[in-house]
Order: structure tokens, then C-alpha cells, then sequence
């Protein structure tokens, strides 16, 4: 069978590594609705006057220093409260035998700096095998940046597509002639099927093994909810965040915030989020 996946599969979009598209959304607990504002600049200066914080930043605790320091470097008050957490998969005890193998692979399919970070740990244990990784992005590409430069003989960063999506990667990913060319591609449980069937599509075999998962944080601290509630901006990077813990969040808080995210995290999110 040309493609092979060892676990179960469950479709939802990759997550998205830009801010750009600024959307309002009103949670209570009967409904969300979604309308359009052209940029946060004006919510900004409306909110200056306030010791408030003015963003609310949601990735896993850790990851968000980054942006909490862009902002802070235009006056921009933030608040770190982290909405999900990134487990072990149940793939990931496989993945650094399958590195260690006599098998090799003509690309490692890597689509988030999580999978990647995952993957990092597989192939130190594995000994440094020689890979050949394709990456869909600059920042995942960043998590193998130090390594680049210690380990340049045994790790090559070799592909990025022209678009920083899944199944612009499956598009492009090159393929050497008409011979069998072989992925091995380390996701999320909750990543979609649109890279091994993209790539199975144009003749690949594809190992997919699910290394990680998203998952709700196991606590958060009401304190720091309670001036979660008061800002005027919500930043997320991740469909997860806003399909299950953001609304579980602040059911019952009936107010208006303005969602900061890609708009390829709107397109994953579908109509029944977004209105314009």
C-alpha cells in the first residue's frame, strides 16, 4: 500500500504562523458571531488610556515571549495566558526506532515548530542520523537553526514551498525523477490528511506517524482570567485554541474582543466563526 498511516487520523488545519487578519467576536453562552474591523490600530489608541492589559496572548506557555517584546516595543501592555499544551503523541516512542532503521527516507516532512521540536528530541536519540528535512515555513525552519550549525553533515534543511501551507508543501515537494521516493512525515493527531494525500497524489510513499497533540491546559488561573477579560485583544495562532478552549473559557462573559489571527486559521475555521 503506497501510503501508510499508523494511527488514526482527525482532520483539523494546521496551525498558522502569522498575525494579520483582525476580526470582532462576541462570546455568550447561546452563540458566537464574528464581523470584520480593518486593523487593530485604532482599537490600540482607544484602549492607551487603560492600565489593562491590551493583548491577550494564548500559545503554550513558553512560546510567546517574542511577540510579548515586539508589542512592549510600541507600548502595548500584554497578558501570557496559555489556552493549550502539546502532548506526547502516540506514535512518538516509534519514531526514533524508525530513524535508527536501515530504511531510509528521501524527506522528512516537518509543518510546525512543535513537530519539529518533537522531532529533535526522536533524532538525538536515534544518533544524528543523516536526514534531509522539508520544512513548510520559516518558523519551523527556526527550530533547527542551532543545529544547522553543529550538525551541517547529518541534518539538511533542504525545502520550503512558495506558500507556507500543507498542501502547497505537497505540491512542491520535489521529487527525484520517476524512482520511489519515500516521506516519513511526524504530525499532530489533529493534523488534516491534506499532506500524504497531496503527496501520495503525485506518486509518494508516506509514513505518517502522529508525535504530538494539542491539548486543553489542565489549569488556568482565575486571577489571571479575570484581567484576561478586560482586554479588548485576544491573539491566537491555533484553530484548537479558538474551536475549544477559548469559548469553554469565557461561556457567560458576554463582551466584545477583537481576535488577532491568520487568515489561514479563519479559512480552517470556517463560515460558522467568521462573518464578514
Amino acid at each position: 500500500m503506497p501510503m501508510l498511516s499508523l494511527s488514526s487520523i482527525s482532520p483539523l488545519a494546521p496551525p498558522c504562523s502569522s498575525l494579520s487578519l483582525h476580526t470582532g467576536i462576541s462570546f455568550s453562552p447561546s452563540r458566537i458571531g464574528v464581523s470584520s474591523t480593518s486593523s487593530t490600530s485604532q482599537l490600540i489608541q482607544h484602549t492607551k488610556s487603560s492600565s489593562n492589559p491590551k493583548v491577550v496572548i494564548t500559545r503554550e506557555r513558553g512560546k510567546n515571549a517574542k511577540l510579548i517584546d515586539a508589542l512592549a516595543e510600541h507600548g502595548i501592555n500584554c497578558l501570557e495566558l496559555p489556552l493549550i499544551q502539546h502532548n506526547r503523541g502516540p506514535d512518538m516512542d516509534r519514531l526514533a526506532s524508525v530513524l535508527s532503521a536501515e530504511t531510509t527516507f528521501d524527506w522528512i516532512v516537518i509543518t510546525s515548530p512543535e513537530a519539529g521540536s518533537f522531532f529533535v528530541e526522536a533524532w538525538k536519540a536515534a544518533g544524528n542520523p543523516s536526514v534531509r528535512i522539508g520544512v513548510v515555513g520559516a518558523g519551523t525552519a527556526s527550530i533547527f537553526e542551532n543545529l544547522i550549525q553543529s550538525q551541517k553533515k547529518s541534518l539538511d534543511v533542504a525545502f520550503a514551498p512558495s506558500k507556507a501551507t500543507g498542501k502547497v508543501l505537497a505540491s512542491e515537494l520535489p521529487k527525484d525523477g520517476n524512482k520511489r521516493c519515500t516521506v516519513l512525515y511526524p504530525a499532530s493527531v489533529k493534523a488534516s490528511n491534506d499532506i500524504e494525500e497531496g503527496l501520495f497524489c503525485r506518486g509518494f510513499q508516506v509514513v505518517r506517524l502522529n508525535t504530538y497533540t494539542t491539548v486543553p491546559v489542565d489549569h488556568v488561573d482565575q486571577i489571571v482570567l479575570e484581567k484576561a477579560l478586560l482586554a479588548p485583544v485576544v491573539a491566537v495562532a491555533s484553530p484548537s485554541a479558538v474551536r475549544l478552549h477559548l469559548p469553554s473559557l469565557l461561556l457567560g462573559q458576554f463582551f466584545w474582543v477583537y481576535l488577532v489571527c491568520a487568515p489561514l486559521l479563519q479559512q480552517s475555521l470556517g463560515q460558522s466563526y467568521f462573518r464578514t
